[in-house]
């Protein structure tokens, strides 16, 4: 065999080998993403609940399209805003623990610093972790880091009122 034709065939070979390892690569960490904050789409999110720190809470609702707290009169809310609030909901998260692996209040979730509710799921925030910028999220009883601009921060204040 001449020596051009055993280098095509060894090339032949390893493109098998080299797609295969590529494919396993890919599937070991399919398995191991740590996936979202919620299985929630954001974009379907029709109830927001927000409370920051021992402040009241505001309740939104959308309806026809456009975001409004119902606390009291109905006002129309910044609908930006609240898709703000709405798309933490598919947060990527860089990794989940149990929450009995923390002391809650060591790491800002007794009492949480904010606690958001989206369709019914509440998400708790506690405090920036020490490994960079990301905090600390309690969803059901398992705690995630998420990066720290997922914080849930307050609508502005700017309304209409209903006509």
């Amino acid at each position: 065999m001449k020596r051009a034709s055993r280098q095509r065939l060894f090339l032949l070979l390893a493109v098998p080998v080299l797609l295969g390892f590529a494919l396993w690569q890919w599937q070991r960490d399919a398995r191991n993403d740590p996936g979202n904050l919620t299985a929630l789409d954001p974009a379907a999110i029709t109830h927001v609940t927000l409370r920051l720190g021992d402040a009241p809470a505001l309740h939104y609702e959308k309806r026809d399209g456009h975001w409004w707290r119902v606390d009291g009169t109905p006002v129309q809310a910044i609908d930006g805003r609240l898709d703000d609030l709405a798309a933490i909901a598919a947060a990527p998260v860089l990794g989940w623990r149990a929450l009995g692996d923390f002391e809650p209040a060591k790491i800002g979730l007794a009492p949480p610093r904010a606690v958001l509710e989206l369709d019914g799921q509440t998400l708790q925030f506690g405090e920036t972790s020490v490994t960079g910028p990301q905090h600390y999220v309690q969803a059901g009883q398992r705690v995630a880091l998420v990066p720290s601009r997922y914080m849930p921060r307050s609508p502005e204040l700017q309304t209409t009122e209903l006509p």
